[in-house]
């Protein structure tokens, strides 16, 4: 994948972008089911800001310095798709969000997500080092032309210190939770979707590092009952840039479909 993806004479390739890995591969929770890779390509050269949270003489500022871009994300998408079909021709398929290789072979289904930087600003005053604040982040746009900005990089260096916090305990429950959810859709506990590996990562953040730890049992029994008995419409996300459940349906977790899990997880924790 990363070689058609950093091929010579694709029509980014003298633009700034980053290739890395995001979902459970790139944050290390993987399972034995989840066997589709999932792959961001970003471009830098240009980037989507957000600069609701500026006053506005810094708005007037940044739009001061900044003007359009010539090479648009449009541009981008269409040259990766242009870089896969070389490589990969029918087996690329565009989809909502992400461009699906299919496997073949030996080789993984992969999704690769074309996106261009984000800036969320806290605060500016120019371009220079130190006279401007952002939080970094990405953006995309769906078949639809829904645009949908995410925090990866935050949502993976959050889940590393969580992990770092509970002594590499919390990586192991996240597993766990992620198989249970596979054997609750199995006896029918919940329907297949209702539970996705980025929003039971994010669910797990929000347990206290002290319900981590001992065994694998004890650890289980006193997150399950933490997260069942907690307020869970005051969580947040692991990119900590978002609230987990009822937001952006874009980039949040449905309340109801939680509420499922939690059931269904108690259900099976019970009948096991």
């Amino acid at each position: 994948m990363k070689l058609a993806l950093e091929a010579a004479g694709t029509g980014y390739s003298d633009k700034s972008h980053k290739i890395f890995l995001q979902g459970s591969y790139g944050n290390d929770t993987n399972v034995i089911k989840e066997s589709d890779v999932d792959v961001v390509i970003r471009l830098d050269s240009i980037f989507t800001y957000d600069l609701s949270a500026l006053p506005p003489d810094q708005q007037q500022a940044f739009r001061s310095s900044h003007g359009s871009a010539t090479y648009t994300h449009e541009h981008f998408r269409n040259d990766v798709l242009a870089a896969l079909r070389a490589r990969f021709g029918a087996h690329v398929q565009p989809g909502s969000k992400a461009v699906v290789i299919e496997p073949f072979h030996n080789r993984r289904k992969a999704d690769v997500l074309i996106a261009t930087q984000h800036s969320k600003y806290n605060w500016y005053v120019s371009d220079l080092a130190g006279e401007h604040d952002y939080v970094l982040g990405i953006s995309f746009h769906k078949a639809d032309g829904t645009r949908v900005i995410n925090y990866p990089r935050h949502h993976r260096e959050n889940l590393v210190t969580k992990n770092q916090q509970t002594n590499e305990w919390f990586k192991h429950i996240v597993r766990i939770f992620k198989n249970a959810r596979e054997q609750m859709i199995v006896r029918g506990h919940i329907e297949a979707g209702v539970a996705p590996s980025y929003y039971l990562e994010g669910l797990l953040y929000n347990v206290p590092t002290n319900c981590f730890g001992d065994t694998y049992v004890d650890s289980m029994v006193k997150s399950i009952n933490w997260l069942h008995a907690a307020d869970r419409s005051q969580f947040i996300c692991a990119n900590q840039q978002y609230l987990l459940l009822d937001g952006n349906r874009e980039v949040t977790w449905n309340g109801n479909d939680c509420t499922a899990f939690m059931q269904g997880i108690v259900d099976l924790w019970d009948g096991w």
